[in-house]
């Protein structure tokens, strides 16, 4: 009589092991797959909003106009975050010149670069952490569902050929269909690992070029905030800024002769 196999053949036939061989590969795709898809939708939606923060920040006619951009729509990607984070240490370093000889906590020690830096690395931690949240897990399934499969194919194949040396029937139509089914678990095990592989290396190369954008703005929002010049073609705080950097060279460079008659003879 001919028998029917399958995979619903193999789960009617499969022990403890097996089923629990199996529920780990599909807990394994159900988190591979919910971070594949929430994750994704965030890069987008992220990447968008991004783009308009930074649009309407080098659009701005002055940082008011951006602190209140940020204060309607809060801090909804890495950019106006890290620039929130900016806006808050100037703001802190100001309450503590008002309030001087008051003390402090820790975090408002040292000069106002320093609070500066301290709150922008901060930022560019929380979002390196948040841009990576899931990877590890996607890192981990990647690596570890081939191997889990595999043991769950060598687990099959001892019991199949068990089975079959107790039946006495050794020939091939009677060992295929066993080991045939004990490899499905190999095909599960890849079935899991590729996508989640996939999605771990295109998360990754998309942290990494934000991480090396937030970067670079963040070394521009130091300067900005620290030296009131914006590395842009935005043009209202620093032309004022440069005519007040010029007025003072001009100044000392009137002051130098003076305090040294000696060049000033050459």
């Amino acid at each position: 009589m001919e028998q029917s196999l399958g995979f619903a053949h193999f789960l009617t036939h499969a022990d403890g092991v097996a089923r629990f061989i199996l529920a780990l590969l599909l807990l394994a795709s159900v988190g591979s797959w919910y971070l594949i898809v929430t994750k994704g939708y965030q890069a987008v939606r992220q990447r968008f909003r991004s783009e308009s923060f930074l649009r309407a920040f080098w659009e701005a006619p002055n940082l008011e106009a951006v602190a209140r951009r940020i204060r309607e729509t809060g801090t909804t990607d890495p950019f106006s975050h890290l620039l929130h984070h900016g806006f808050t240490a100037i703001e802190q370093h100001n309450r503590c010149k008002d309030a001087a000889g008051t003390g402090g906590s820790l975090i408002d020690f040292g000069a106002p670069d320093d609070m500066l830096t301290r709150a922008l690395k901060r930022a560019i931690e929380e979002d390196k952490a948040s841009l990576e949240f899931g990877q590890t897990f996607l890192a981990t399934v990647a690596s570890a569902a081939p191997f889990v499969g595999l043991f769950g194919t060598v687990w099959g194949i001892y019991h199949a050929l068990i089975a079959i040396g107790v039946s006495g029937q050794g020939t091939l139509d009677k060992v295929a269909g066993p080991v045939g089914e004990a490899l499905i678990m190999t095909g599960l095990g890849l079935a899991v690992a590729i996508p989640a592989a996939i999605a771990y290396n295109a998360f990754a190369r998309a942290s990494r070029n934000t991480l090396s954008r937030l970067n670079s703005f963040g070394y521009d929002v130091f300067n900005f905030l620290s030296t009131g010049i914006k590395s842009s073609p935005m043009h209202t705080d620093a032309r004022a800024t440069s005519e007040r950097v010029i007025a003072l060279a001009r100044a000392q460079g009137a002051a130098e002769p003076a305090a040294h008659p000696g060049l000033a003879l050459r």
